[in-house]
């Protein structure tokens, strides 16, 4: 009996998924241009030369599509949008070695980088579609960050009198400010500017190089 092919993917679903990448791509390049406010959903029609019903299709509304084009943002790691668990890279290598090698990846996609400061800046009005969305993710990511730096406290990787909290706070507010910096000015070096956060807050987090 000649054995069963593996199923594939359908044409129309292939062709499906491709279309919402390709929206999303698009929404990127739009709302890191002009902000939420500022961009439409006809102006991403347009570039993909697309009817308006498509892009409804897909997202339904500009929020749903806004929310989308800010998680993969948030999640993945350089221009081929890999899934990236930061978290677990904490755990594995302790912060340091993983800020730093998330900000060099960051490197790699300035449109993204450039989407979140401005959609960061634009949300701090309480009115603002995404602002809940901002207020969740920086209560996230520092309560995240401070749990892994608990954790490298625990592992020896931290001095055990530091405030894992502030730390936390310190290491968000240098990150997005050498980012914001960076964008402005591209002769910024971020990594070299992150390393210095370190070696300054807390250097035993750094491995001695040889």
């Amino acid at each position: 009996m000649t054995p069963a092919k593996p199923a594939r993917a359908r044409g129309p679903y292939a062709k499906s998924a491709q279309r919402w990448q390709e929206i999303l791509e698009a929404a990127t390049t739009v709302f890191a241009t002009h902000g939420y406010r500022g961009g439409s959903l006809r102006d991403i029609s347009r570039q993909l030369n697309l009817s308006l019903t498509s892009i409804v299709h897909h997202f339904g509304t500009k929020y749903e599509l806004l929310e989308a084009v800010l998680e993969r943002a948030d999640k993945t790691v350089g221009t081929g949008f890999a899934p990236f668990n930061f978290e677990a890279d904490c755990t594995e290598r302790g912060v340091a070695l993983a800020t730093l090698d998330r900000v060099r990846s960051n490197l790699e996609r300035p449109e993204l980088l450039r989407l979140l400061a401005i959609l960061a800046a634009e949300s701090s009005a309480p009115e603002h579609p995404a602002h809940g969305w901002f207020v969740n993710r920086y209560r996230t990511k520092r309560a995240s960050l401070a749990e892994s730096f608990a954790f490298d406290q625990k592992q020896g990787r931290i001095d055990a009198t530091r405030d894992p909290e502030l730390l936390s706070g310190f290491l968000i507010g240098a990150w997005d400010g050498l980012q914001l910096q960076w964008l402005i000015d591209s002769s910024t070096d971020m990594v070299r500017g992150m390393r210095a956060f370190f070696e300054s807050t807390v250097p035993e987090a750094l491995p001695r190089e040889s």
